[in-house]
């Protein structure tokens, strides 16, 4: 079975501020863009499920992707991305329309989540393999979680028992996932992943979990979290 990868990477990041883009960012040295692409270009000898290519979906006035050395890898194209994350996607599947078939497995993952493993993308396709939807990997809340008002006080405190984290890669079916995101707009309600799309059709994707340290960097001090792990993670890859 083929298997498309997707990685949305059009957006500002303007939680992290500085003068370019978030994927753009230096993380231990190297754009953050580069060291998720690295970890997805490795699925190919991984998976028993073939990645035909990965596109990734920049901004349409990005003037600096096409600067990276990685963006000269043969296995990689772009697609000019939309102003939301699920437009982005929406038009990276739309680009692939003509190769893919319904059955096919689409792989999306956050370009600001350098530290996923190759481990743990195994462990979802594999997983997944036999379902006729999808799924994605997610951890379970560990922490208390309070429901704050519009002043910051607290109004409640939820039971977390069944409430988990949602994280990426995300693996949905094709058709599935292109039906899901070209019925999501505004008057729907907004979906801040794939799963939540699919949700939205009234199936039920599956949850597979994952590891904690795949970390979604989004506020400045997540560099040097991600930092840590990658290089944690090297030296578990060491034997160390």
């Amino acid at each position: 079975m083929n298997c498309w990868i997707v990685v949305p990477a059009a957006g500002t990041g303007t939680r992290v501020g500085g003068s370019i883009p978030k994927q753009y960012q230096l993380l231990s040295g190297r754009p953050l863009i580069e060291h998720t692409l690295e970890r997805l270009l490795k699925l190919e000898c991984l998976l028993k499920v073939v990645p035909k290519t990965i596109v990734v979906a920049i901004h349409p006035h990005d003037c600096h992707w096409q600067h990276l050395p990685i963006a000269q890898d043969a296995r990689i194209r772009t697609v000019a991305g939309g102003a939301q994350r699920a437009d982005s996607v929406r038009l990276a599947l739309a680009a692939l329309a003509t190769e893919a078939d319904a059955e096919d497995w689409v792989l999306v993952h956050d370009a600001a989540r350098p530290c996923v493993t190759t481990a743990d993308i195994t462990l979802l396709m594999s997983t997944l393999q036999d379902n006729a939807i999808g799924g994605l990997l997610a951890v379970p809340v560990q922490d208390t979680v309070k429901r704050v008002g519009d002043t910051h006080l607290v109004v409640a405190t939820e039971d977390r028992a069944n409430l988990w984290l949602a994280q990426t890669p995300q693996a949905f079916r094709f058709g599935i996932l292109r039906q899901a995101l070209e019925h999501t707009d505004a008057r729907r309600g907004a979906c801040t992943d794939e799963a939540a799309a699919v949700e939205k059709l009234g199936y039920l994707p599956q949850v597979v979990r994952g590891r904690r340290d795949n970390i979604k960097v989004t506020d400045p001090e997540d560099f040097f979290l991600a930092a840590a792990i990658l290089a944690s993670q090297q030296r578990e890859s060491d034997g160390v």
